[in-house]
């Protein structure tokens, strides 16, 4: 059966947009002096100010929402009148005004964690990590924990600070938790990562990447093939995670395969690599979901590809590439022809099941809305 209307809403990656002043408070008083803050521009735009860095401003792109494409410019953006920049009541609305039930909430990627990992006391940052998380969980989230799901920030220290930081946002009872890179510190995986990822499975706490890992260190200008890569093995270990963007992924997992063939023969010999028990592919199915863009009707047509299981939608409220308050007419497309149950998993029910939300209120809301089939997908 053919869907004959769209079914719910959730978007799987949205952003908070916030000026640091809204959660530096919660920094100890030794460090609110040198915590990140906002300034003015000489162009009247706002940045952001963390020490050590010059003044980074706020990114354009990411201060999307509400203009229009006669009215949006690519300098001197400010925080404040853009649409997912205010309290979480604001947000509420936001969600009701655009047709959705909730969102998962990413960092401002460029002025938060990015930008934050640029502090050179590895004390103060880890306070910049912890206030935010602590604002997160205890002022924001906290007025509807179930439409607001934000995503807690994993320190790129150590794999101490990373284990640590993920046992506090899992007793503050945020819903998953952000890396950026490994938990190792580092931008390639170590032996000493499966801590993290026992920790996060005994926990059942979600995990997520954005985009991708940044590539830190002497490795960043580098040719990869000289530096650890990951085993497709320790996917096994992670427990539920999800990337950012799903376009992509089809032709990756084909790439994937065909090169793996035909490198896997020399590596085996010359480097005793051993061979993996699956194609990389299987891996992929098996263990990693991706969000698609409400605009990415190629990804959805490749859906099988991927397994309609691991796809979420996601709007990317409020960055450029959101249609914000007119996601609906995208949507309408984005499932033209999809069956009811399979639009169903993609709009709804994927991200109930990875981020643990079915027995919630609006887990339970969006469930009575699911056609007949569904729970098979």
């Amino acid at each position: 059966m053919i869907a004959p209307a769209l079914p719910p809403l959730l978007s799987s990656d949205g952003h908070l947009e916030v000026r640091p002043e809204r959660w530096t408070p919660r920094m100890p008083a030794k460090y609110r002096e040198r915590a990140p803050r906002t300034v003015t521009l000489p162009d009247g735009g706002d940045a952001i100010l963390v020490e050590g860095q010059p003044p980074y401003p706020a990114p354009f792109l990411d201060l999307r929402a509400g203009r229009t494409n006669e009215t949006w410019q690519p300098f001197g953006t400010t925080v404040d009148g853009t649409a997912g920049v205010g309290p979480p009541e604001q947000r509420l609305r936001e969600q009701e005004m655009d047709g959705l039930l909730a969102e998962v909430l990413f960092p401002n990627m460029q002025v938060g964690p990015r930008l934050w990992r640029g502090i050179a006391d590895d004390d103060l940052y880890r306070a910049t990590v912890r206030a935010y998380n602590d604002w997160l969980a205890d002022e924001y989230c906290v007025v509807s924990r179930d439409r607001l799901i934000g995503l807690g920030v994993i320190p790129w220290t150590n794999l101490d600070d990373a284990l640590a930081e993920l046992e506090h946002c899992a007793r503050l009872g945020l819903k998953g938790v952000n890396l950026g890179v490994f938990p190792n510190g580092r931008s390639y995986p170590l032996p000493e990562d499966d801590r993290f990822w026992a920790a996060a499975i005994a926990m059942k706490m979600p995990l997520t990447v954005h985009v991708g890992f940044d590539r830190l260190g002497p490795r960043a200008s580098e040719p990869t093939f000289e530096y650890p890569g990951a085993d497709p093995e320790i996917l096994r270990k992670l427990g539920p995670r999800k990337l950012v963007r799903l376009g992509w992924v089809p032709f990756w997992m084909e790439e994937a395969d065909y090169w793996y063939e035909r490198h896997r023969h020399w590596a085996e010999r010359l480097l005793h690599v051993k061979p993996l028990a699956r194609r990389p592919s299987d891996y992929v199915r098996r263990h990693i979901s991706f969000s698609v863009q409400h605009v990415e009707r190629v990804a959805v047509e490749l859906r099988h590809h991927m397994g309609v299981n691991r796809i979420m939608f996601a709007t990317d409220f409020p960055h450029i590439e959101c249609d914000w308050p007119n996601t609906r007419p995208f949507a309408e497309r984005l499932f033209a022809g999809v069956p009811a149950e399979e639009s169903y998993a993609i709009a709804a029910g994927n991200m109930l099941r990875f981020f643990r939300l079915d027995d919630t209120p609006l887990g339970k809301t969006v469930r009575a809305c699911a056609p007949q089939g569904a729970t098979r997908v």
